[in-house]
């Protein structure tokens, strides 16, 4: 394996943990205002800015991660051939992940299943992503385009829900969790554009004092390349621990 396949670059790492810190925090928050054991404004206020806020730096992240994947693939394999396939795989095994969360969720709760939730989202995104991965107007105009329609489309409501993943939601339809094409495949583009413009052939295109040897840096780095794990086990331990709780008391 070359230096290019081993580099990585910390930045990255670190914003995406500290939006898995963030989405983890928030989600405490939620299940202990869910189960009735605090009440919290999860609808308004911090806790809807920090929800938002976790789940917009990690969905933009990931047009950022194509870019640089997509990078390091054609330095490291210059045939290019089946690249593609890479990217479906990848995208396929994430959205295998989120009809799992469907599943469970339609299972075990009474309301709230997830139909297109964030991993639905980042699955179809890594696939629809691919044409505009070497590419920065396009994805930056496309992005807002995607982000200006979605304002329109999310005001549809209509009898039936085979538009969910769109944005075009039935009436009295009620989720844990939606992230739907519209905007939210918007803010992957923005991520395309930017890793494109930041991260040029593999290589850093700014000056960044080194903190990548720093604890926290490194701590934080740790949980944003594990991201994809945490998000599938936290909500499992959060719940277990706050139903032991309750039991106890």
């Amino acid at each position: 394996m070359d230096k290019t396949q081993k580099k990585r670059f910390f930045e990255v790492d670190l914003l995406r943990g500290i939006a898995i810190v963030m989405m983890v925090l928030f989600h405490i928050f939620f299940d202990l205002d869910y189960f009735g054991i605090a009440q919290f404004d999860m609808h308004s206020g911090p806790m809807l800015v920090m929800g938002r806020s976790s789940a917009t730096m990690f969905i933009f992240l990931v047009g950022v991660s194509l870019t640089l994947s997509y990078s390091r693939s054609q330095l490291s394999s210059p045939a290019k051939q089946n690249m593609f396939f890479k990217f479906a795989k990848r995208g396929a095994g994430v959205f295998s992940w989120g009809l799992l969360i469907t599943l469970i969720t339609a299972t075990v709760l009474e309301e709230g299943t997830v139909y297109f939730g964030i991993l639905h989202l980042i699955g179809v995104s890594i696939i629809l992503s691919y044409p505009f991965l070497k590419y920065r107007a396009e994805a930056l105009v496309t992005g807002f385009i995607v982000i200006l329609l979605g304002i329109v489309v999310t005001e549809i409501v209509i009898e039936s829900p085979l538009l969910l993943w769109l944005g075009i939601m039935p009436y009295g339809f009620y989720t844990l969790d939606y992230f739907p094409l519209f905007p939210w495949f918007g803010v992957v583009l923005l991520g395309i554009f930017t890793g494109n413009s930041l991260y040029v052939d593999y290589q850093r295109q700014f000056a960044i004092f080194d903190f990548s040897e720093n604890l926290a840096v490194r701590s934080l780095g740790y949980l944003g390349r594990r991201s994809l794990f945490i998000y599938l086990v936290h909500q499992p331990i959060i719940v277990g621990v706050l139903l032991l709780f309750s039991s106890l008391n």
